[in-house]
């Protein structure tokens, strides 16, 4: 019976290796990374032989850390440097996070963070802005930055919430002015009257001082978006074609963007329900309004979905994320994973100018204004609420200017 224990054990180990291995399989691991990840996590099984703790007791983050940096080559004389030993970081977490997904006993890799406190007063003020203005949270978020800052520079300078004035604030401003553009400038004073009539209406403050903060005037007429041309559009597309799963998933997202004119954050918020199949619809959020636009799916775009879907899309993925990411574990893209994909893939197909995730957006719109689209209906379908935001875009089609443009007289 005794000699039957051991022979359990390994027999469990190999078990669990195979359903690990078939679960990377899944997530798109090549066998290279597979065979990789397996040569780090033997390895980390003769470290922890002696210990009091099973292998899997100790596979937390902060154990993985102290192998890594404790860790000596068959070859080498000291501890090896870090560049060596990353790829040991993520080989353990990838078979940590395997065995989670499969129902084994595995400690928790991360403790979570502590989350910030934040003041009464702004926590105060975040739930004004919530039930009386209904703003988005990335506003929320600007909002409580900006609130942070100001209520620091009164401290600073020994002035109470209660007796704020206009030199307090022009200092504030002034200070915004040496380490910002002015269009960011501009946008962290439209926050700071907020927090200031916040303050006005719940009688921290006697007077209203909103109408006292003065912001760097910015026409939108200075700067027109940048645009590529169109034949940039279709090279930057067909650079991105691929049949890897990531590359699927890239060309996905570009022909989206280019498609329809989406941001990097609306393409973010995309989830597998906002497609629906049977009426050929796409249903977008926009991140500022949180309204909800219904839009045509097109044949071609369904098309290329369903191609990443099928082939591109890791099955093991748990968010319902339109687009997930390639590193385990599947969370959904970041709008900086967006713009990023979009530089790599724009500096590929050989496109001079610096390219964004936002001039994708900015093409389209320019597009559809050169091809004769009605400026609102262009406007809708960008979100804009103004139409002088889709007025932008008149200006930067240059055949339609070419049209309408007066003989020059003798």
């Amino acid at each position: 019976m005794a000699q039957a224990c051991p022979a359990r054990r390994c027999l469990t180990r190999d078990e669990d290796e195979s359903a690990v291995v078939g679960f990377w399989r899944d997530s798109h691991r090549t066998e290279k990374t597979i065979l990789q990840y397996l040569h780090w996590v033997r390895r980390f099984e003769r470290y922890c032989r002696g210990s009091d703790r099973s292998e899997r007791g100790r596979l937390t983050r902060d154990e993985v850390e102290d192998f890594a940096r404790q860790y000596r080559g068959p070859r080498m004389r000291r501890c090896a440097p870090r560049r060596v030993t990353r790829p040991a970081r993520s080989a353990l977490f990838a078979w940590s996070y395997a065995l989670k997904m499969l129902g084994r006993p595995v400690p928790e890799w991360q403790m979570a963070p502590a989350t910030a406190a934040i003041r009464p007063l702004v926590g105060e003020y975040v739930a004004y802005r919530k039930r009386y203005r209904g703003v988005a949270a990335r506003t929320l978020i600007r909002d409580m930055k900006t609130a942070e800052e100001f209520l620091a520079t009164l401290r600073s300078g020994g002035r109470a919430v209660t007796r704020v004035r206009v030199s307090d604030i022009d200092r504030f401003v002034a200070q915004l002015a040496l380490r910002m553009c002015p269009r960011t400038v501009g946008s962290t004073c439209s926050s700071l009257r907020a927090f200031l009539r916040f303050l006005h209406s719940t009688g921290r403050l006697h007077h209203d001082l909103a109408g006292v903060v003065a912001a760097p005037r910015v026409r939108h007429i200075d700067h027109p978006p940048p645009v590529l041309a169109w034949s940039d559009v279709r090279r930057l597309l067909r650079e991105a074609q691929g049949d890897s799963p990531g590359a699927r998933r890239n060309y996905a997202i570009l022909l989206l963007m280019a498609t329809y004119g989406l941001g990097a954050a609306e393409v973010v918020a995309l989830r597998l329900d906002d497609i629906d199949w049977a009426t050929t619809v796409l249903k977008v959020r926009r991140p500022k309004t949180g309204a909800t636009i219904t839009l045509p799916l097109l044949p071609v775009v369904a098309r290329v979905i369903v191609s990443y879907l099928r082939r591109g899309r890791p099955r093991q993925a748990r968010t319902r994320a339109l687009f997930v990411s390639s590193p385990l574990p599947h969370r959904a893209m970041s709008t900086s994973a967006i713009r990023f994909l979009v530089r790599q893939h724009a500096r590929a197909a050989g496109i001079s100018v610096p390219v964004s995730g936002h001039m994708l957006r900015h093409s389209h719109a320019t597009r559809q204004i050169d091809a004769g689209a009605n400026p609102k209906v262009v406007g809708d379908i960008l979100g804009h609420r103004r139409p002088a935001s889709t007025s932008v875009y008149i200006r930067v089609a240059w055949r339609r200017l070419r049209g309408v443009g007066l003989p020059v007289p003798a």
